[in-house]
């Protein structure tokens, strides 16, 4: 049986040194003490794995291992990524830190249970050499007797994924990403109390003077539809704001333009009296694997999302 780390067949081997060269053509590099590179990434049904380098039509599921030496050649590019949907089953995560190395570092919330949880994780995957977690870790529970402080229409119930904060440090920066997967509902309103609920929370918290640091970025798949809508304005409605890079980017691979709106990185700015990133944001944006994750297989959208994902990645830079 074939491992992951082992050399791939001539073939794959050509088309993993192809997605690197557009790796290297399309974002920034990773400098040393100069840059942060922070990113987000729904990897669809990120659980199972066929151990082969190529999957075929009778296997469950299709994500293979080149799917994993092309996920994990985009997450190296960053210096952490905040992931959504990592399974119960982490096989496949298993096998994307074997290719990672050692040098690299994850933490990640146990199982969501639930119908509403859908047998989902929330994570982080980090490069040691230049982020280090920096002692915060923890789940946003709402207690019972808190429920009726939420303004009215905020929250009715207890999240059904619950958001995830850790804090790390790179260089002299401090600062707590804090990731979440918004339910999706049966329909676009019921996700607009979460989104509420997690903006006003995050502002209390940037706040509070006894926190662990000010420097809170929100990022994940929020299920946003557009940006301007009641979801978005629920998300922005304490003063969290998305860079402008990010507000004409597709997010997923069966749309070329911000149709879908899920995915958001953003941040307080100045005002509201509260303390703003003190990070200099620099530039962000999404890849789009399509073209060159597998290019030999003639793959359907759909196809692909189940071995790579229905998600671009996003990003945002920062100057140290």
């Amino acid at each position: 049986m074939p491992h992951v780390t082992d050399d791939p067949p001539t073939e794959i081997a050509r088309d993993l040194d192809a997605l690197v060269e557009t790796l290297d053509a399309e974002l920034p590099p990773r400098t040393l003490d100069r840059n942060l590179l922070v990113a987000t990434w729904n990897i669809r049904g990120f659980g199972g794995l066929t151990e082969k380098w190529a999957s075929s039509g009778d296997d469950s599921p299709k994500r293979d291992l080149q799917s994993v030496r092309v996920i994990a050649e985009v997450i190296r590019r960053f210096d952490v990524v905040a992931l959504q949907e990592v399974k119960g089953n982490l096989k496949a995560l298993r096998h994307t830190l074997k290719v990672l190395g050692s040098d690299w570092g994850l933490v990640l919330t146990d199982v969501t249970r639930g119908d509403a949880g859908n047998d989902e994780r929330l994570g982080y995957l980090f490069d040691r050499r230049k982020v280090q977690m920096s002692g915060l870790a923890g789940e946003l529970v709402v207690p019972d007797e808190e429920f009726e402080e939420i303004r009215p229409g905020a929250l009715e119930r207890q999240f059904a994924r619950t958001p995830y904060a850790v804090s790390f440090r790179c260089g002299d920066e401090t600062f707590i990403l804090v990731t979440l997967h918004v339910l999706y509902g049966d329909n676009a309103a019921a996700r607009t109390p979460e989104l509420r609920a997690i903006a006003e929370w995050l502002d209390e918290w940037a706040r509070d003077v006894n926190a662990w640091g000010h420097n809170l970025v929100a990022l994940g798949d929020f299920n946003i539809d557009r940006k301007d809508d009641e979801r978005y304005e629920a998300f922005t409605s304490t003063g969290l704001e998305v860079p402008s890079h990010l507000h004409d980017v597709p997010r997923t691979i069966f749309g070329d333009g911000p149709d879908k709106f899920y995915d958001q990185i953003a941040w307080f700015t100045k005002g509201r009296g509260r303390p703003a990133l003190s990070l200099t944001y620099r530039d962000s944006g999404h890849f789009d694997f399509r073209d060159v994750a597998l290019p030999r297989r003639d793959l359907s959208n759909r196809s692909l999302s189940w071995h790579i994902s229905d998600h671009y990645p996003l990003w945002a830079e920062f100057e140290l």
